[in-house]
């Protein structure tokens, strides 16, 4: 089970570094990396706005899961499948939340 910790810390710390590059304003509309939608891709302004906002949920996800990891591979008994799932359940709850605030946010800016 200590693989599958520091395979999430990893994903996780990956998943912080990231959003650092959108937040900054460093990456140009393109169709590889970024909250990639045919709204932001037409509109520089609004991808960095977008990105930016997305990406600052994305540093908290990747704080976040790597305190969850470490929190659950912690409590006694757990067992890999417990552990492994729980761990992905709260990437997918938190992901899923950004994804709507980011749709929300673009609703509000258009």
């Amino acid at each position: 089970m200590k693989s599958l910790l520091f395979l999430y810390i990893g994903f996780s710390a990956f998943t912080a570094i990231i959003a650092l590059p959108l937040i900054a304003h460093k990456i140009k509309p393109n169709p590889f990396y970024g909250f990639r939608i045919r709204k932001t891709l037409e509109d520089p302004e609004l991808w960095y706005a977008v990105n930016e906002y997305f990406a600052r949920h994305l540093l908290t996800i990747g704080i976040l899961q790597i305190f969850v990891s470490i929190a659950f591979y912690f409590i006694p008994g757990i067992s890999v499948d417990v552990y492994a799932l729980s761990c992905l359940g709260v990437f997918v709850i938190l992901f899923s939340r950004a994804m709507m605030q980011s749709f929300q946010y673009i609703k509000s800016l258009s």
